[in-house]
């Protein structure tokens, strides 16, 4: 089984009890394929999410709409953006320790050559370095006082897909 760690950058707008918020991700993850041949991606930072899918973007989207979703929810029970920051910056700052260990382990691999990606999609990715690309959280306020917000204003992506329209 191979590690693979993955690096990456999430922009969400997301709507509160009376607040619009910015929260921008860099986060990082370990991709891999298991013995059952599902791709997981197991989240370092943050921890606490992983998703898997058939293939490595599959995961990924799964992880991405994992996250989103628990950034709605977290809009939903913040009665404030205060009490909403606090609650994305804790998620953010308990990262996965075993998870942490396994990414540099991996990371540590394919910077000395002894991993070489042999998936497709993993040799088409950009390669950054790591130190270049800290992990970070930022929480931002973007309404103005006189708009009106709400989480029922929060779409997940299934309803940005393209729907039949069935004959009534």
């Amino acid at each position: 089984m191979t590690n693979y760690p993955v690096m990456f950058t999430l922009r969400d707008t997301v709507s509160g009890n009376g607040f619009l918020s910015g929260i921008t991700l860099s986060g990082r993850a370990l991709v891999v394929k298991e013995d059952d041949g599902k791709w997981w991606m197991y989240g370092v930072r943050p921890g606490a999410i992983a998703e898997s899918g058939s293939t490595p973007e599959e995961a990924f989207l799964r992880f991405r709409k994992a996250y989103r979703n628990l950034l709605f929810d977290f809009a939903n029970d913040s009665q404030s953006f205060e009490l909403f920051r606090k609650c994305v910056e804790q998620f953010y700052s308990q990262p996965e320790d075993d998870e942490q260990m396994r990414w540099v382990e991996a990371f540590l691999a394919l910077r000395s050559k002894k991993v070489v990606p042999d998936d497709a999609f993993f040799a088409r990715l950009p390669q950054e370095d790591p130190e270049t690309r800290p992990v970070s959280i930022s929480v931002l306020r973007l309404d103005k006082e006189s708009s009106r917000y709400m989480p029922i204003d929060n779409v997940p992506d299934y309803m940005l897909m393209p729907q039949f329209a069935a004959a009534a």
